[in-house]
């Protein structure tokens, strides 16, 4: 049993979970940063936004690429969303000021058990 987790998290190479890491955080300030920021507009909004989106792409991109092969393409995405919600439960609290309520933490709880249940073979 912890030897094929083992052999999962061999193959996967952690440039990919780091590239998804910096990904992830100028996806989070692509989507949601400009909500701060209401008095722009739109239009400047939206070309700001894919500015940060192409940086957001630059990173995610390689990342698929490297781990392509090595894990099926449920593992790769799994991890990317347990990233995305915990740069995003960072970003909501420090960036947006919202607080942090523990029916979220159980949430995430589920879906980190998602992932861990996912690359069990």
């Amino acid at each position: 049993m912890a030897k094929n987790r083992n052999k999962a998290i061999e193959k996967m190479p952690w440039i990919t979970v780091f590239l998804l890491i910096i990904s992830n955080v100028f996806m989070t300030f692509s989507w949601y940063g400009h909500l701060k920021y209401k008095n722009l507009p739109l239009t400047k909004a939206i070309i700001f936004i894919w500015i940060i989106a192409f940086l957001e792409y630059c990173f995610q991109v390689p990342a698929n690429r490297f781990v392509y092969g090595k894990l099926n393409a449920a593992e790769p995405k799994t991890i990317q969303e347990i990233i995305t919600l915990t740069i995003f439960s960072v970003f909501s609290i420090l960036y947006l000021k919202k607080e942090f309520r523990w029916n979220y933490l159980v949430g995430f709880f589920f879906i980190v058990l998602a992932g861990f249940l996912l690359f069990k073979k």
